[in-house]
């Protein structure tokens, strides 16, 4: 999980930097946040929750519900980073589904889209619009970093159930504070019990303020 989330931050975003623009160039980087919850830790989060998961302490699971990250007296910056590891637990079916996970900051979406562990076969295949925003087709698991992990609560004794994404995205912000948010819209209509069909949890947060030039 940490080596693909660090071979993004050193290879893939300053080729970003190179590529955006010719006079673009990362002055800084700073951490402002790090978390993987190994320490049991929720400080600045509101309405995140702790459990373990395939013997792992991870934040969730989540299912029609949203956290909050607030960070406060942040470093002189112009664009923050902001890396999230995400677990997609059980019978999410993408795009024909409805179901929407959405990640942003200082209440502006900065994604919003949809994952999909369903088969994927010639004459049938439930689309996702991850790793682009709603309505993209993409098919399932497209940009995951692990596939083969078991199911949560549904799929639990299956493997290939649970999806492990890690999702990078760039802001531009200059404000003291930031309140990240992350947050699911599911329809899970006539079902007994909606948390154990699908839900959502994080395994790691990182964020960083930049600056750019």
């Amino acid at each position: 999980m940490k080596f693909y989330r660090w071979l993004w931050q050193l290879v893939v975003l300053p080729l970003f930097f190179l590529s955006s623009a010719c006079t673009d160039t990362l002055e800084s980087s700073v951490v402002v946040y790090s978390n993987d919850f190994s320490e049991l830790n929720l400080a600045g989060f509101e309405g995140a929750r702790l459990f373990v998961f395939q013997n792992d302490t991870i934040s969730g699971f989540y299912n029609n519900e949203e956290i909050k990250l607030r960070i406060d007296n942040l470093p002189s910056h112009n664009v923050m980073r902001i890396t999230v590891d995400i677990l997609v637990h059980d019978s999410w079916d993408g795009n024909p589904g409805g179901d929407y996970w959405i990640l942003g900051a200082d209440s502006q979406e900065i994604l919003r889209t949809t994952f999909s562990n369903s088969p994927c076969e010639s004459t049938f295949c439930l689309y996702q619009s991850y790793p682009e925003n709603y309505a993209r087709q993409f098919v399932p698991k497209s940009g995951a970093v692990r596939t083969n992990i078991p199911g949560l609560c549904l799929f639990g004794a299956f493997d290939n159930y649970t999806t492990q994404y890690s999702i990078t995205r760039l802001i531009d912000h200059t404000n003291n504070d930031i309140d990240v948010f992350m947050r699911d819209e599911l329809n899970q209509e006539g079902i007994p019990d909606p948390a154990c069909d699908e839900s959502w949890s994080i395994s790691s947060i990182v964020v960083e303020a930049l600056v750019v030039d």
